[in-house]
């Protein structure tokens, strides 16, 4: 090997005669002792865990299996108020914090031009959303605002263990870790709300948990809160519930159907984040593979482009007409589940419905077809229906599990029918950037709201401000608005300042990507 080694070096030489090898060469001559790749070995080893890696907040490799209910914890200032899984991690946490404080230019200017008025002071604000760099921003961002936060985890998979810490450390009432059970999930909310000598007044939600958990256990705090900011489909969803049954009490403010949430969190974060999610958990190649996605609103539009853009054969489910056609008139087949389930390999759910994939559907998918949701609940996969004596449950890895029938079939079932991306893996924090902001100003506005203007019902943000958090972050591209002259104003029946459109207006856009694609208005 020697001698082949000096051929090579040899004949390289004579193509790139200014690159030296005599280093290497003698290097090479030296052949380690046993001792020496012993030691090399050891300080390989060494140096892959002298610095921690983020990949701990996906993988969950702690030895630790104490469950954090069960230790006494403190932070360097002696506080106790929070539960989480090491508050040893904190450094890491707020490392993660100032990346993710960089892709978010909007919530970091709110903070600099508001900080000075504390709109928020007096805020006590209970949250429940995802734990993660991102939303520690935002938490900051209302503390810096005046407000007082407490919070838990709207999903037992997604909290970034590292970021609770530096929020604990940092002096914030935290209550979640990663790989929760369901009792501990609701613990934790309990542990928000049921504090002595602290009251709610304002509520963020994210899928409508917390506030269930309010009107079930503790109704009388309703008569404090000013309002509800809620995020997702689901917990919009039960707003609505309420408002129909004449049972909410506060007014509340459905940030999920802002322009701002539906055209870039639910359109372009899950554009990029399925597949980021699909590939770290499977490592699966997307070219040629069959993918069904059920649901084709901005969640499933985002899925659909991003795996047709790998190569993916992809098919929709849909029950509304007009996102039907849209799938269609977007080049994709529409189908009916229980059409195509004997042949793909991936099913995706995206329509925040229950029981979408249900146990007849489960039975007659191939082997080793990936089952995941992109929804905010866990109720689109019938995964209960799973847990029965004839099938037999298999981890593979964090978040990923063979389900394996008695003929040898197995499927491979991602985060237990729950969120994927947030679950699985992380999402793009500008586009998050985006939505914390529309949260931000949406307490800014209950809280502020004199006696009144919002009554006991559902509304949605207004316009102008969601015109105000795009504004927030044209900057980042150099991006320079065009502005009306008077006489264009007037021409259009608008304000110089806007809104620019009026309510009705629907910002659509249906383009996959890569291939450029005429807008089409609605």
């Amino acid at each position: 090997s020697i001698y082949i080694c000096d051929f090579l070096i040899s004949l390289f030489s004579l193509f790139f005669p200014q690159i030296q090898f005599a280093e290497q060469k003698q290097e090479f001559n030296k052949r380690p002792s046993k001792i020496g790749r012993r030691s090399l070995s050891r300080s390989i080893s060494q140096s892959s865990t002298d610095s921690y890696s983020s990949a701990a907040s996906y993988t969950d490799s702690s030895d630790d299996e104490t469950s954090p209910r069960d230790k006494q914890q403190k932070n360097s200032k002696g506080n106790g108020d929070f539960c989480i899984k090491n508050i040893k991690q904190a450094d890491f946490g707020r490392r993660e914090i100032e990346i993710a404080e960089q892709e978010m230019p909007a919530l970091m200017a709110l903070r600099k031009r508001a900080q000075g008025e504390k709109p928020l002071a007096g805020a006590k604000v209970v949250g429940c959303t995802h734990i993660t760099a991102q939303t520690a921003v935002l938490m900051e961002t209302l503390s810096a605002l005046g407000a007082q936060c407490r919070w838990a985890a709207c999903n037992i998979y997604s909290t970034q263990n590292e970021v609770a810490a530096a929020l604990a450390e940092g002096g914030f009432s935290v209550f979640a870790w990663k790989g929760e059970s369901e009792d501990d999930f609701w613990w934790c909310i309990d542990r928000c709300v049921n504090v002595e000598g602290w009251q709610p007044n304002m509520i963020l939600d994210d899928g409508g948990d917390l506030t269930h958990w309010i009107y079930k256990k503790y109704p009388n705090m309703f008569k404090k809160i000013k309002g509800i900011v809620e995020e997702s489909v689901t917990g919009v969803h039960r707003l609505y519930q309420l408002s129909k049954a004449g049972k909410l009490c506060v007014p509340a403010m459905n940030v999920n159907d802002s322009v701002t949430k539906q055209k870039f969190d639910n359109l372009y974060c899950c554009r990029e984040s399925i597949l980021d999610g699909l590939k770290r958990t499977t490592d699966v190649m997307f070219g040629g593979k069959q993918v069904v996605v059920c649901g084709y609103g901005e969640v499933g539009k985002g899925c659909c482009a991003a795996l047709k853009a790998m190569g993916s054969i992809v098919y929709v489910t849909e029950i509304d007409p007009i996102c039907a056609l849209q799938a269609c008139m977007d080049g994709f087949r529409l189908v009916k589940l229980n059409e195509v389930i004997r042949q793909v390999d991936i099913v995706i759910t995206c329509t925040g419905n229950k029981n979408v994939v249900v146990r007849e559907y489960l039975d007659r998918m191939k082997n080793g077809c990936i089952v995941c949701n992109m929804g905010h609940s866990n109720t689109e996969i019938d995964v209960a229906s799973l847990r029965t004596p004839e099938l037999t449950w298999e981890r593979v890895r964090s978040q990923v599990d063979h389900v394996i029938w008695p003929d040898g079939k197995r499927i491979v079932l991602l985060a237990e029918g729950r969120l994927l991306n947030l679950s699985c893996s992380t999402v793009p924090t500008f586009v998050l950037s985006i939505t914390a902001t529309t949260q931000a100003l949406a307490l800014i506005e209950l809280y502020n709201a004199p006696e009144g203007r919002y009554k006991q019902d559902v509304y949605l943000l207004p316009k102008k401000m969601d015109e105000y958090v795009a504004s927030l972050h044209l900057p980042t591209f150099d991006a320079h608005l065009t502005e009306l002259t008077d006489e264009q104003a007037k021409y259009l029946g608008l304000n110089k300042n806007g809104p620019f459109k009026p309510n009705y207006y629907r910002y659509e856009n249906i383009s996959t990507f890569p291939l450029p694609r005429t807008t089409i208005l609605c």
